[in-house]
């Protein structure tokens, strides 16, 4: 248990049955009536974001959360295998819990996962990661007056739109979170 004081970005907190993780908090002291704290909480497991008051001082209960690195090492089923590098314990992940981290995963990829009493609530996948394009048509230069791009499916079987110039075989950086090219690796 901890009281709102005590509020930090990042802490997650057990409220309503769901774990939400503290994105945003301000003290409020109006002139007229009592203290109080704005939060901005993001859920843990949806990535649903909503503004929360709670009144100055007021308990809420903390939840722990452990982010470790871990190794994806294979898929097997619908989960996902991966290795704490510090333990070499291994831990299945279902598929609904990687989500479309699933698009960017190599084997030997290193990964934070966030462990709550024993299960993993997410994944989080560094910003980049270094894919080969399996296949692509050949891009044809012609009068256009901006760069275009193709689509392009790389190694993990993802679809990436890439400039005309990338061709199969080569090596490129893309972005996790939202699944752009960045530049030839």
């Amino acid at each position: 248990m901890a009281t709102t004081n005590d509020l930090k970005n990042g802490m997650v907190l057990d409220l309503d049955g769901g774990l939400w993780s503290v994105v945003e908090f301000q003290h409020v002291k109006p002139g007229k009536g009592g203290a109080f704290v704005r939060t901005t909480l993001k859920n843990v497991l949806s990535g649903k974001v909503v503004d929360k008051t709670f009144n100055a001082g007021v308990k809420v209960s903390t939840a722990t959360v452990d982010k470790r690195t871990f190794q994806y090492l294979y898929a097997d089923g619908e989960d996902y295998v991966f290795m704490d590098l510090d333990t070499y314990d291994q831990i299945n992940v279902p598929a609904a819990t990687v989500g479309d981290a699933s698009k960017y995963l190599l084997p030997e990829a290193e990964v934070v996962i966030g462990v709550h009493e024993g299960a993993a609530l997410y994944v989080e996948l560094p910003a980049s990661v270094v894919l080969a394009v399996t296949y692509t048509e050949p891009g044809l230069q012609g009068d256009r007056s901006s760069g275009g791009t193709k689509p392009a499916t790389v190694e993990t079987g993802a679809s990436v739109q890439v400039p005309l110039f990338i061709d199969n075989g080569e090596k490129i950086k893309v972005d996790t979170r939202d699944g752009r090219y960045i530049s030839r690796a």
